[in-house]
């Protein structure tokens, strides 16, 4: 079958297809997500992760009461078609912490964890964990730096995570603490568990005191490789929102004003970054700019990476978060709408072709009775409204390209066992038949 008549059989089966949507089935559930080409690959087939951000599942479950919502939450997820949650296993010092100090660790929140892992699992949905912050929620950056100062290091500036030596010894320690963390439900440790789809170094790391990018650029080539030499089993990602820096200048247009000290290409190009982040806020970016504008420059920043993955990276790519906030002024559910649709449509016209584009998680899941987490971006799936069906039908998509790719490559793995047919032509690492 020719790449054309791939994407036309897809446009028809989507248009006819009224299938049932559940993330949990057979054919998602086991094995540990791998990169093939520029896909992900789970079993030998491809894997696309149509999925969400929900940072609050160990802070909730932490509490054996609220438990509930964690199920709950994730039952609709899988009723929905979603396949990956990203979350937090961090909360350096502060309240209710995971890590009271370096290395001292509070059980009741590691236990919630633990829980929320045990629950994605059950439910047939992978998990992506990051191990800190950028900024000062749940301690970040900030909170390595005073525990270093405490300890007499000559430290002032939160930036001083990525190169004292020993704020870097209390993070790769965290690591491994993570990494070993036996799951008191599941009884597998983390590093054994397929329900992990990948590690992330940290959640939008920046440093601005070094607009370079070469502090950066230090940072996650030290950090990736001691995340490897512990585990080979998980995929990992840098946690990067995409800002491109010296190694492209020409792209240094697309992003919004600031300085980042992060480089879109270069920190991607290291080879133990198995997959590539982009993260997409023009509401936030550019906040006192048009609605039209603010779409203009999403069109153009998604366009751009999904490209460069493809042409410059030859990694998978996933938007790794993106919304619409509710309590921007003139906020409409059509505007969120637009923004869900025209990222999930640039995911899709390149997936169905074979493409670098793997997956999108918005931001944020909520369940019901969770409004203290509402930050404008919250949705509850339970509570149908027009993007969750615009949610819904992204997964119906992903799943039948899943299921198309998959028949094609079992017929040519059966025409090679009988000795019949031509050499197949590779799209993305998997093979699409003549």
């Amino acid at each position: 079958m020719k790449p054309s008549c791939l994407i036309i059989c897809l446009s028809i089966v989507i248009q006819q297809s009224y299938l049932k949507v559940g993330g949990a089935d057979a054919f998602s559930r086991d094995g540990f997500v791998r990169t093939k080409g520029v896909q992900f690959s789970l079993n030998g087939y491809p894997y696309y992760a149509n999925g969400f951000n929900a940072y609050w599942l160990m802070y909730v479950a932490s509490d054996p009461l609220q438990r509930p919502k964690i199920s709950a939450a994730f039952q609709e997820a899988s009723r929905h078609g979603l396949t990956v949650a990203r979350t937090w296993a961090f909360s350096d010092g502060g309240y209710m912490p995971l890590q009271y100090s370096p290395g001292s660790y509070n059980e009741k929140m590691f236990q919630g964890l633990d829980f929320a892992i045990a629950e994605a699992r059950r439910h047939g949905i992978k998990i992506i964990l990051s191990f800190a912050n950028n900024y000062v929620s749940y301690g970040g950056k900030k909170q390595y730096v005073d525990w270093a100062k405490s300890r007499g290091r000559p430290v002032s500036s939160e930036d001083d995570f990525f190169t004292d030596s020993l704020v870097k010894d209390f993070y790769k320690n965290h690591i491994k603490a993570v990494l070993n963390r036996f799951n008191t439900f599941t009884k597998v440790y983390y590093r054994d568990d397929p329900t992990i789809m990948a590690w992330e170094l940290m959640n939008e790391p920046r440093c601005p005191s070094d607009p370079t990018g070469r502090t950066i650029q230090a940072w996650i080539t030290e950090m990736a490789a001691h995340v490897k030499s512990l585990d080979r089993n998980h995929l990992l990602e840098a946690g990067l929102e995409g800002f491109y820096g010296q190694s492209s200048p020409q792209s240094k247009t697309l992003n919004p004003p600031g300085q980042f000290g992060t480089d879109f290409i270069a920190n991607n190009r290291i080879p133990d970054i198995d997959f590539v982040t982009a993260h997409s806020y023009p509401d936030e970016w550019f906040i006192d700019a048009s609605e039209e504008y603010q779409m203009e420059f999403l069109n153009k920043w998604v366009d751009a990476h999904i490209e460069d993955a493809q042409n410059v990276l030859r990694k998978p790519i996933m938007v790794a978060e993106f919304g619409k906030s509710m309590k921007k002024a003139g906020y409409t559910p059509a505007q969120r709408d637009l923004v869900f649709n025209t990222v999930y449509g640039k995911i899709y016209e390149s997936a169905k072709r074979g493409g670098a584009a793997a997956g999108g998680l918005f931001w944020q899941l909520l369940g019901n009775g969770m409004d203290n987490f509402q930050d404008g971006y919250g949705i509850i799936l339970s509570q149908s409204s027009s993007t969750v069906n615009v949610i819904a039908q992204q997964s119906r998509k992903l799943t039948l390209i899943r299921k198309i790719f998959a028949r094609m490559i079992n017929v040519e793995k059966w025409k090679r066992a009988r000795g019949q047919g031509r050499p197949a032509v590779t799209k993305g690492g998997h093979i699409i038949p003549n």
